[in-house]
């Protein structure tokens, strides 16, 4: 299968569908519409949030921070 077959398929996928329910669940950030969340929404929430985090290279991990430490610096 082709990547525009597949993105067709995949633009054409209802939210409605398990599919586009779990990816909705993966994408939520508004913590107001977490906070109601089942424990099986929270649970394929925290799942997606781990992995993404995992998927963070130490070193952009380290230019973050140290970007962080120069804006907080730049304050005093």
């Amino acid at each position: 299968m082709t990547w525009d077959e597949f993105s067709d398929l995949l633009s054409g996928l209802s939210p409605d569908s398990p599919l586009g329910r779990i990816v909705q669940i993966r994408l939520e950030t508004d913590k107001e519409v977490i906070k109601y969340f089942t424990p099986s929404q929270l649970k394929i929430n925290a799942e997606w949030r781990n992995r993404r985090a995992k998927a963070v290279s130490p070193e952009s991990l380290n230019d973050v921070l140290e970007g962080f430490k120069r804006a907080f610096l730049s304050m005093t």
